[in-house]
């Protein structure tokens, strides 16, 4: 039997990925080049600033953590501590609430604590049709929400695209759900908080906010707010909150707080992300700026100057225009899928996803829509003008006007005028 002997790689701690791994140094540069000269369309995406960047790579993802500030289940956590009850005080300050539990993963883990915490196997929960807008994670019949609980579903009018409350209430009365989920993925338009408030009360069920896709909005005054209507709330930070991948759970009701804390650990996740973490409380931290309040006008200005641009253009705007940071647009007028659209904008340098449009097939390959979002533009510095211009190239994209090469530069040459992570490498 012999002594071990210490390795210490040569390399190890000073050497960078370009170094040690072409491969992924390729992907990493690719991925960069495409930001930078794509025009970003996608909802649930956005671009972080250099120090939310800075802080994903930070060497506190060394360090391994079980439970909350001031009770872990593993030593050495002060420095997280720092940071978790940092993004704690941001989150509960940006969004006027009393507590905020910052470990999700996502927003669907937030979604699922939520349940977990609310909820029995079995129970009814009444929320937004997928077709309509909802979201998976709500209760659709493919994911774990679904598979647990008893999911009711509310839709869309066909006249007018905006939620059929009397359905709702119908539902609600009938089903007498324990759980009511507002919000979704792809619904675009301001939702009746205090209506579907009332609606819990009366039949003794819980309010969910899901606020992922506008709760910029809603923090920079430009969208009605959750609170105090929603009993709970959960967000993403990645999309409109422009951080790192990641949910949040908000309330204001201290018992509450609690079965929420204890659904996301032990319940539903382990260990937290504490790179992720402290992500979180540096883009919260940018967003409690004067700034941000801003940047929130602009990206309600920029979703309703490109869904004006777009109907104008004679495309079918769904609900016709947007409270949010999201148009969903119906391209079956046109004579295509939304398949077969959000290739044609991809190849002409313009990123978008196909999307169901209300009473859509369930078959995706069949969908009629896509959806757009204009907070990533919003970011690196469009403002109106430009997504108008975009409009006019989503345009000329969809209908084969021209050389999808000359759409291709001329997005290209439009990201250029508002440049993204200068000086960076990877």
């Amino acid at each position: 039997m012999t002594d071990a002997i210490g390795v210490r790689h040569a390399g190890f701690f000073d050497a960078g990925v370009a170094e040690t791994d072409p491969e992924l140094a390729a992907a990493l540069a690719g991925e960069l080049a495409r930001e930078r000269d794509h025009i970003e369309l996608i909802a649930s995406e956005n671009l972080v600033s250099r120090a939310v960047l800075e802080t994903l790579g930070a060497v506190v993802n060394n360090k391994t953590l079980e439970g909350y500030p001031g009770a872990r289940f593993h030593g050495g956590g002060r420095f997280v501590d720092a940071a978790e009850r940092a993004a704690i005080e941001r989150a509960c300050t940006l969004f006027a609430c009393r507590f905020a539990n910052v470990q999700p993963h996502s927003g669907s883990q937030a979604n699922l604590a939520v349940f977990a915490a609310l909820l029995a196997p079995g129970d009814t929960v009444m929320s937004m049709e997928l077709a309509a807008g909802g979201h998976l994670s709500h209760g659709a019949k493919a994911n774990i929400s679904g598979r647990w609980f008893h999911a009711v579903h509310y839709g869309v009018r066909r006249e007018d695209g905006l939620i059929d409350y009397a359905q709702a209430e119908a539902l609600a009365r009938e089903h007498r759900p324990k759980l009511i989920v507002a919000g979704g993925s792809s619904y675009p338009r301001a939702i009746d908080f205090a209506r579907l408030r009332a609606l819990a009360d009366e039949v003794g069920a819980w309010l969910l906010v899901d606020m992922a896709h506008f709760a910029a909005l809603v923090a920079g005054g430009v969208h009605p707010h959750v609170f105090p209507h929603a009993h709970v709330a959960t967000t993403t930070t990645t999309k409109t909150l422009r951080g790192p991948r990641g949910g949040i759970i908000l309330t204001d009701d201290a018992q509450l707080a609690k079965r929420f804390d204890s659904a996301v650990f032990p319940g539903v996740q382990g260990s937290l992300h504490p790179q992720v973490i402290a992500a979180k409380a540096v883009c919260l931290g940018e967003a409690l700026r004067p700034q941000f309040k801003v940047y929130a006008r602009a990206v309600l200005d920029n979703a309703r100057a490109l869904a004006a641009a777009l109907g104008a253009a004679g495309w079918a705007v769904v609900s016709g225009g947007t409270d949010t940071p999201q148009v969903l647009l119906d391209v079956s007028g046109g004579g295509l899928t939304g398949d077969a659209a959000e290739k044609r904008l991809d190849a002409a340098g313009i990123t978008c996803n196909k999307n169901p449009v209300p009473f859509d097939s369930a078959r995706p390959a069949q969908w009629k829509g896509v959806r757009l979002g204009v907070s990533a533009v919003t970011t690196r510095g469009f403002g109106v003008r430009e997504l108008e211009q975009v409009a006019a190239l989503i345009d000329r994209a969809l209908r084969g006007a021209g050389d999808a090469g000359a759409v291709r530069a001329e997005a290209a040459a439009l990201c250029a005028r508002f440049p993204i992570y200068e000086g960076r490498e990877l």
